[in-house]
């Protein structure tokens, strides 16, 4: 029951940013579980929630085929990735490596957050960085149970429309996600049981948590509330590198 109630708790919370400014739900629930348990359990925990809400995200606006027709570079580069990581993965010396990895992506990400003003205009590179990004972002995921960094900077490094770039990451998220699930599937750790069923409740948790961040989402300064997000996961980050 314990376990559960951490579970349900990190959730709701990591679903309310979302719903408060649109991310954060997977580096926020994974950089807490990581607090209490292996980072190859908070992964195995992420699967449904994770898949869930972005398929809905790629859904939501159509078009998916011609995403898929333009990203398909990418999406190839993020199964290799998954499959012949050059990183230390998940199921290897029982997460310490990871929970290093994973702190240094979430400091990354916030220092990101807290410096980018305006982002070069990659698109005319698209073609042959595609690959490369994904192939990254693949051995991160395997790596860290996230594909962050440099995934999520690399699409907006692109100048997309708004809604195009949210389908775009939705598109990334699901299919790492896939690549996530499958790794774990056939790489157990050893002495870890993966129970699927604590990922429907933290899907439970984590959509409520959404529909509570939607609700407050106008009553707060959405930038300065950013800002403490991505202060609160450079923090979080150093933690887990220094822990």
């Amino acid at each position: 029951m314990t376990f559960l109630a951490i579970i349900m708790m990190v959730f709701a919370f990591a679903g309310m940013i979302k719903g408060m400014i649109g991310l954060g739900l997977p580096a926020v629930s994974m950089g807490l579980l990581t607090i209490a348990m292996s980072p190859f359990q908070a992964a195995s925990l992420l699967i449904v929630p994770s898949m869930v809400t972005n398929v809905w995200q790629l859904f939501a606006e159509g078009h998916v085929w011609a995403f898929i027709r333009r990203f398909w570079t990418l999406l190839v580069g993020i199964v290799v990735g998954s499959i012949w990581s050059f990183l230390p993965t998940l199921s290897q010396s029982h997460g310490h490596s990871s929970e290093i990895l994973l702190g240094c992506m979430l400091a990354l990400y916030g220092l990101y957050g807290l410096s980018v003003k305006k982002l070069p205009h990659l698109g005319k590179h698209e073609r042959w960085l595609s690959p490369i990004i994904g192939y990254i972002g693949g051995a991160v995921t395997v790596a860290t149970g996230v594909i962050i960094i440099p995934v999520v900077p690399y699409l907006q490094s692109l100048h997309l429309k708004r809604d195009e770039l949210v389908q775009a990451l939705g598109l990334t998220f699901t299919v790492s996600t896939i690549c996530l699930a499958v790794f774990l599937h056939h790489n157990p750790m050893s002495g870890v049981t993966l129970d699927y069923r604590f990922s429907f409740a933290a899907l439970l948790a984590a959509l409520i948590g959404m529909w509570i961040g939607k609700k407050i989402r106008y009553r707060l300064n959405e930038q300065l509330f950013r800002r403490i997000f991505f202060i609160g996961l450079v923090s979080l980050g150093l933690y887990m590198i220094l822990h």
